[in-house]
């Protein structure tokens, strides 16, 4: 007998085992905590790592759940497309490492919403070791520097970046611009700054400024952001 393509959707299903469902669900979860304890550890965003890391578990097992449900029902599959289609993501990703982790945490619920147990969890562990062996071998890891400098202007028409290089390149050791934000209305700066005293650093912000006097400056001790 000859099925009509309404009739197959309707019975392409497959049980979804309860018992390998929480087995999973839980592995994932248990790799997010993981995943967003290496991100806050060795990850190198100037924004807040642990903050943002607590995403990764609702992403996680929110992936796995997805893809569970749908690969048991081509009407799911199908349907899918046009949901997603609706969704909007407006999250700004500030950093090209924060969507890396982002990926990573997605691709774990992928592995194990697709019953793939075993892989995912060899994939995510020689992943996990490579990025920590990277860390603590390569040359431009960040605890080599002293500071995180953020400089904030509500008047950028008073100042540019080339000023403000100008002036901490004088007085630092280091200097390296890791994020830039401008509009009419604001700018915003951070660097990574090496200094080999206070003096170095006090005479850098007096001569900033003096450029703004409503200029914010913050300073932060790398291994404060652990």
């Amino acid at each position: 007998m000859i099925q009509t393509f309404e009739e197959f959707l309707s019975t392409s299903r497959a049980n979804i085992p309860i018992l390998g469902f929480i087995f999973n669900i839980l592995l994932s979860a248990a790799l997010a905590v993981i995943l967003s304890w290496i991100y806050a550890k060795y990850g190198n965003s100037l924004s807040n790592r642990k903050q943002f890391g607590k995403n990764f578990l609702l992403i996680t097992m929110t992936t796995m759940l997805i893809i569970t449900i749908v690969k048991s029902s081509l009407a799911l599959s199908l349907g899918l497309v046009g949901a997603l289609s609706i969704i909007r993501f407006r999250a700004a990703i500030k950093e090209p490492e924060e969507l890396a982790y982002l990926f990573l945490a997605i691709a774990v619920g992928l592995g194990f919403g697709a019953n793939q147990t075993a892989i995912t969890i060899i994939a995510f562990i020689i992943m996990v070791v490579i990025v920590i062996i990277a860390k603590k071998f390569s040359k431009n890891h960040y605890d080599n520097q002293n500071l995180h400098l953020t400089i904030q202007s509500s008047n950028p028409n008073k100042i540019s970046i080339e000023n403000i290089l100008e002036i901490l390149k004088k007085n630092c050791d280091v200097v390296d611009l890791r994020r830039f934000d401008e509009t009419k209305e604001i700018l915003e700066a951070s660097f990574m700054v090496e200094a080999r005293d206070f003096t170095q650093l006090s005479k850098a912000k007096e001569e900033l400024q003096k450029l703004n006097e409503a200029l914010k400056i913050s300073f932060l001790d790398n291994k404060g952001l652990m």
